[in-house]
């Protein structure tokens, strides 16, 4: 199994630190707000990585946190803490506001079969382990404080930069004049903040009350579960620059060693060629989807059809194409799920098709290519339930949902009248006859009774007419 890693910048043969079990690392939401189909399209991407590992055979400990304080409106260290902001705007409280968000956030991800990581902290039930982690960093001499908190001295650190090939010297020169004239670098970053009196998130430290930077919590909270050191950290490309970077610089300066060894990253979803924009009305939800009328597995599907380290164009007209194409590729499933028991494809082409899906998700989740295999198989001549195990084995991966969308077409389908049964038997017997014009004048009188006639190798297959 490859894997893309972001910090070499190529695809590296995985495998874990510690015997089976994989241990991963992902950036979740801020609840302050709706999260949107872009936010989606990133944990789509984890909850593939998740679905390939356990198809592998690995054991998982994923973690993925709730950022319900210190991530600033600015990713510089710059206005307040949206979970504040929010709070001012509404006037409900952020605890309130983190509750509703994140309870929003689960429903969403569940309608998307975006499974739940092991472990899901919050970053308000961590501030110990956060105030520890800095104090160790201002011990060591990589923070320093200033008359609003305490920042980590980049130059300190050997490898700033590496994740994001980010020109600190280029950056330094050309910087026009820091808002924060203390800060001993323009990209210096907050590890703790000080809180003025009536800020309303704030614990106390040895500098007084404040809050903690929004990159120290992920650092803080990947230790306490995953330890020193662990295989995976996921995040969108947005994190690179800034978060991810900081992420590395304090964690690798505390421990001496590199705490990750793999860095993925998902990339943008577009939204009709250009970025998602309040201001734009842009900002799509699960929620809007569904009122919409499509099935949020429709964006499932449309997010599966695109590699991951690609961008992605979203448009109304897209997601209609991609709630076609995944209805046929469900009713093209049940052709195989109904398909005669004794009817058998030979084990080498079930085999072929397995090895082929095997091959596309262990290639730097080459979602896509093991799309068009599951396509092969759905559209395969011979009808087969050897066939339909293998989707739904394949499944496994999609989470398209193919066995509960097979049970609700057969509970939707009507039982046929006992007459048309017979007319169809009738029409068999014609055929076995070769009596052929019989058997064309009975399809013709069916055809004005609404139902459709299919031969194919495996018998008669009806439908009724759209």
């Amino acid at each position: 199994m490859k894997l893309y890693n972001t910090l070499t910048r190529q695809k590296e043969e995985f495998r874990p630190i510690e015997g089976n079990t994989v241990k991963i690392y992902s950036c979740g939401p801020t609840v302050y707000q709706y999260a949107h189909i872009g936010n989606m399209r990133s944990y789509i991407f984890m909850d593939i990585l998740r679905r390939v590992l356990k198809y592998n055979g690995y054991q998982l400990k994923h973690v993925m946190n709730i950022t319900d304080v210190g991530h600033l409106v600015s990713d510089a260290d710059e206005g307040e803490d949206k979970m504040m902001k929010t709070a001012r705007e509404t006037r409900k409280s952020p605890w309130e506001i983190a509750e509703y968000y994140t309870g929003v956030f689960m429903d969403h991800i569940a309608e998307l079969n975006i499974e739940k990581p092991e472990i899901i902290p919050k970053a308000t039930e961590h501030i110990d382990e956060m105030l520890e982690f800095v104090e160790a960093l201002v011990e060591k001499g990589y923070g320093y404080e200033t008359s609003d908190g305490i920042y980590f001295d980049i130059m300190k650190f050997e490898g700033y930069g590496k994740l994001s090939g980010l020109d600190l010297e280029g950056q330094k020169a050309g910087a026009r004049v820091d808002v924060n004239k203390e800060k001993r670098h323009p990209a210096d970053f907050a590890l703790w903040k000080k809180a003025p009196k009536e800020h309303i998130m704030q614990w106390p430290s040895r500098w007084g009350m404040g809050y903690p930077g929004w990159h120290i919590e992920c650092s803080a909270m990947g230790r306490k579960y995953l330890g020193d050191e662990f295989d995976i950290h996921t995040g969108g490309v947005d994190h690179i620059p800034v978060h991810h970077e900081n992420e590395i610089a304090q964690s690798e300066a505390l421990l001496g060693k590199p705490a990750v060894r793999w860095w993925l990253h998902g990339e943008f979803l577009l939204v009709d060629n250009g970025k998602m924009s309040k201001s734009l009305g842009n900002t799509y939800t699960v929620t809007d989807l569904r009122e919409k009328g499509y099935d949020p597995l429709a964006f499932r599907y449309m997010c599966l059809n695109a590699n991951y380290r690609s961008k992605l164009n979203f448009t109304w007209d897209g997601l209609k194409a991609a709630q076609v194409a995944l209805d046929r590729l469900i009713e093209a499933v049940v052709a195989h799920k109904n398909a005669d028991p004794e009817v058998k494809v030979p084990d080498e082409i079930v085999q072929g098709f397995e090895k082929e899906f095997l091959e596309a998700i262990n290639d730097d989740l080459n979602i896509p290519k093991a799309m068009a295999v599951a396509w092969n198989v759905a559209r395969y001549g011979t009808k087969s339930q050897d066939l339909y195990r293998l989707l739904l084995k394949m499944d496994q991966v999609f989470a398209l949902d193919f066995s509960k969308a097979a049970e609700k077409i057969k509970e939707e389908t009507p039982e046929l009248d006992p007459e048309i049964l017979e007319l169809i038997e009738q029409r068999q017997q014609a055929r076995k006859e070769k009596n052929w014009k019989v058997a064309d004048e009975i399809r013709d009188r069916l055809n004005e009774m609404g139902i459709l006639l299919e031969d194919t190798p495996q018998g008669v297959r009806w439908s009724y007419k759209k």
